[in-house]
């Protein structure tokens, strides 16, 4: 998927412009990025179209911990937009990163944020709950 398909499929979901897109997609990779640690944003990025890979950059590898309402609260930030469309707009973003990169990347990278996340991105691909014989 190259930089214009996942803006416009960005854009689709939530039915913004891809204008607004833009700088929703930016916002929701850097705030993102704040949240994972730094290999797993590297590790992220390699799979991401060039001109998206730079809002992913991390100067260390910790991850910052911070709930869902603060995420959404620092893409509308940094995006410009009322609250409810950056939650529409980060749920689209994710969406599309889930479409773009493959099922282990995107498994890896959701399996460290905590599970309130999961109404963004649904439980990583690659965990598995263990069952319980007779319980």
């Amino acid at each position: 998927m190259n930089h214009a398909e996942f803006v416009q499929a960005v854009a689709m979901r939530p039915g913004v412009s891809p204008m607004q897109a833009e700088p929703i997609t930016r916002a929701t990779l850097e705030t993102l990025a704040e949240r994972i640690s730094g290999g797993q944003a590297r590790d992220l990025a390699s799979q991401l179209p060039e001109e998206l890979r730079v809002y992913l950059p991390k100067p260390n590898d910790d991850a910052v911990p911070f709930g869902l309402a603060e995420f959404f609260e620092r893409v509308q930030a940094r995006a410009a937009v009322d609250l409810q469309t950056a939650t529409d707009g980060a749920r689209a973003v994710l969406d599309t990163l889930r479409a773009a990169v493959s099922a282990k990347e995107y498994g890896d990278f959701v399996s460290q944020l905590p599970k309130e996340f999961w109404q963004l991105t649904g439980p990583a691909a690659t965990r598995l709950e263990p069952r319980r014989i007779g319980t």
